[in-house]
C-alpha cells in the first residue's frame, strides 16, 4: 500500500463500504457483525453493538446517498463514480477538502438519517417508532393520525455514528462535521404534512395527517443547490489548552457568511477532464454528452474541448399504441435510429 493510500484510509469513512459489494448484499440474510465492519472507531463500534438492529438501515442510508449523488452528478465531469473492491469507495477524490467532498459527506449523512427514520416509522426496528412529540393542535378539517416520522431519532443516529470519527482538532474534521450536519438539517427543512381522506366513496369528510419525509430526490435536489452555492473557507490555527486547533472562516468577507445549512470547503477541485490516479479523476473520455446543451453536460464542456464522436444506435420501442375497451393497450414494436455522442 502506498503512503498516499495509507493516509487516505486513515482519514476516510471506510465504513461506507458497508453500502456496496458483498457486504451490502448479505445484509438481509446475515446478522451484522460489528467487529467485521472496516474502519470503525471505538465509539462507532459501541454504537453498532448497542443499536445493531438499525445497522442495516445505516448501510441502506449510505447506499441511497451514493445513488442520489450519482443521479445529481450524472451529467458532470465528476459523476460520483465508486471504485470496486476498494475500502475507499470513492478513491482519492475525497482526500481533498473540495466541494465534491462536501456534497458526498452531506448526502451520505442525510441518507443515513432518512433511512433510519423511515425504518422506524415502518416498524422494522423495536428501539424506535413514530414521532409523538411534534404534533401541536390539529388544523381546520383535519386531525392527527398515521405515523409521523421521527426525524430527530434518525438524525441522532446519523450524528452519533457518522460524526464519531470527526473528532480531530483539524480543519478537515471541522469541515466534515459542518457538512454532515447540513445534510441532516435538509431533512428537517423539507418535512411536510401528509394527509389521507376518510369518508364514504373517498369523500374527505375527515382528514388524518402526519409528518412525513419527502422523497429523497427532493433532498438530493436541495443539496445539489447547496453544492452549487458552497462557501469557500480558509483554515486558521489557534493555540488552546489542548494544543493547536484548526478552524474555518469564510475566504471572502464581501459574501454572506455560510449558515449551518450551507456546504463549506477549502480546497479547489481538479478539473476531472483527464484520468489522474492521484486525484481519483477518471477523465471524461467515452462519456455520453448532450450535443444540444450549453451546460456542463454538453459536448463542449463535458469533453473539455477535445471534441466528440457520434455513432448511430438502433433501439426497439413501443409504438402505434391503441387503447381497447375495456381495458387493455396493444402496441407494435418499432426500431428507431438514435445518434449517440461520446467524448473523444
Amino acid at each position: 500500500m502506498s503512503a498516499h493510500v495509507g493516509f487516505l484510509l486513515e482519514n476516510y469513512p471506510i465504513w461506507w463500504s458497508l453500502a456496496v459489494g458483498h457486504q451490502y448484499s448479505s445484509l438481509g440474510t446475515q446478522p451484522i457483525l460489528c467487529g467485521s465492519i472496516p474502519g470503525l472507531v471505538p465509539k462507532q463500534l459501541r454504537f453498532c453493538r448497542n443499536y445493531v438492529e438499525i445497522m442495516p438501515s445505516v448501510a441502506e442510508g449510505v447506499k441511497i446517498g451514493i445513488q442520489e449523488c450519482q443521479h445529481q452528478f450524472r451529467g458532470r465531469r465528476w459523476n460520483c463514480t465508486t471504485v470496486n473492491d476498494n475500502l475507499a469507495i470513492f478513491g482519492p477524490v475525497l482526500d481533498k477538502a473540495t466541494r465534491e467532498s462536501a456534497f458526498v459527506h452531506a448526502i451520505a449523512s442525510a441518507g443515513v438519517a432518512f433511512a433510519v427514520t423511515r425504518a422506524c416509522a415502518e416498524g422494522s426496528a423495536t428501539i424506535c417508532g413514530c414521532d409523538t412529540r411534534h404534533k401541536g393542535p390539529p388544523g381546520e378539517g383535519w386531525k392527527w393520525g398515521g405515523c409521523s416520522e421521527d426525524v430527530e431519532f434518525g438524525s441522532m443516529v446519523s450524528r452519533e455514528f457518522a460524526d464519531a470519527r470527526e473528532n480531530r482538532p483539524d480543519a478537515r474534521s471541522a469541515m466534515n462535521r459542518h457538512n454532515n450536519e447540513a445534510g441532516r438539517m435538509s431533512l428537517n427543512d423539507n418535512m411536510f404534512l401528509k394527509c389521507k381522506c376518510h369518508g364514504l366513496s373517498g369523500s374527505c369528510e375527515v382528514k388524518t395527517c402526519w409528518w412525513s419525509q419527502p422523497d429523497f430526490r427532493v433532498i438530493g435536489d436541495y443539496m445539489k443547490d447547496k453544492y452549487d452555492s458552497a462557501s469557500e473557507m480558509v483554515v486558521e490555527k489557534h493555540k488552546e489548552s489542548r494544543g493547536w486547533v484548526e478552524t474555518l472562516r469564510p475566504k471572502y468577507n464581501y459574501f454572506k457568511p455560510p449558515t449551518e445549512r450551507d456546504l463549506v470547503y477549502y480546497e479547489s477541485s481538479p478539473n476531472f477532464c483527464d484520468p489522474n490516479p492521484e486525484t481519483g479523476s477518471f477523465g471524461t473520455r467515452d462519456r455520453i454528452c448532450n450535443l444540444t446543451s450549453h451546460g456542463i453536460d454538453g459536448c463542449d464542456l463535458l469533453c473539455c474541448g477535445r471534441g466528440h464522436n457520434t455513432r448511430t444506435e438502433k433501439r426497439k420501442e413501443k409504438c402505434h399504441c391503441i387503447f381497447h375497451w375495456c381495458c387493455y393497450v396493444s402496441c407494435q414494436e418499432c426500431v428507431r435510429d438514435y445518434d449517440v455522442h461520446t467524448c473523444k
